[in-house]
């Protein structure tokens, strides 16, 4: 029977509280993301992100020594997920925001809008990106 080795890894929400004098409160926040001093950080492990698959090795005890497999996305972190179909899902916004006569005419674009439609719901509702292209109706 085949053995990988699967790193897998949380976010841990990592804080600090600090007051900063500033003109607006725009400002105070440009001063709290500059400050790179956290000597008072806190961790808050009771909000901690679910586990995800950040690498799969073939073989055992084979992290970055073995031959690396792609992660498929239904794994990947659910943040990261979104912001990797975002750059799918502006394309199409792209395509189809063109005047008619200079839009797409082919039913390919049609299938890529319901696979992207597809995945994007999958996503939404923390599932497994779908197998087939979505048969729905946009």
């Amino acid at each position: 029977m085949p053995v990988f080795t699967i790193e897998t890894t949380y976010r841990l929400p990592v804080y600090r509280q600090r007051s900063y004098e500033a003109e607006t409160f725009e400002a105070a926040c440009a001063l709290a993301i500059a400050d790179e001093g956290w000597d008072d950080e806190k961790s808050d492990v009771e909000t901690s992100g679910d586990t995800y698959v950040t690498g799969v090795w073939d073989g055992r005890n084979a992290a970055y020594s073995g031959r690396a497999l792609a992660v498929p996305s239904q794994f990947d972190e659910q943040l990261q997920r979104k912001a990797n179909h975002f750059e799918m899902l502006l394309g199409l916004l792209k395509v189809f925001a063109h005047p008619a006569d200079a839009g797409p005419s082919d039913v390919s674009w049609r299938q890529s809008l319901r696979a992207a439609i597809a995945k994007a719901e999958a996503i939404l509702a923390d599932e497994n990106d779908p197998d087939v292209e979505a048969d729905h109706e946009i």
